[in-house]
């Protein structure tokens, strides 16, 4: 249930920044820049606030794919797990052969034991 909550609070993030990102596309700039005189001091505290939600929005999406990338493979990012998998794949393939030969050798033992 725990995966659930953080998957849940994961989604709860990335529709606030959609709710972000739309508030900042509609706020007053582009209204006051669609007047024939602009207030310039207005337009700079609101160019000031859209860069900072940018900012924001950029910030948050990055640890969003972050996140992703390390539940995806379980660690970091590195690149292709091709070779991790082989070796995993290869050490049981060991293992079973070991397991094999010790059970022949316990057969063989077992007969040397008979009377």
């Amino acid at each position: 249930m725990a995966g659930f909550a953080v998957a849940n609070e994961r989604l709860r993030v990335l529709e606030e920044l959609e709710r972000e990102i739309g508030a900042s596309l509609q706020r007053s700039v582009i209204l006051e820049l669609s007047k024939d005189k602009a207030a310039e001091r207005l337009l700079e505290r609101q160019a000031a606030q859209f860069s900072a939600a940018v900012l924001k929005v950029e910030a948050e999406l990055s640890a969003q794919i972050r996140y992703l990338t390390q539940v995806a493979t379980g660690q970091p990012h590195e690149g292709s797990s091709y070779a991790a998998r082989k070796g995993g794949q290869m050490a049981l393939n060991r293992l079973e052969y070991a397991r094999l030969r010790l059970a022949e050798l316990v057969r063989a033992c077992e007969q040397l034991l008979e009377p």
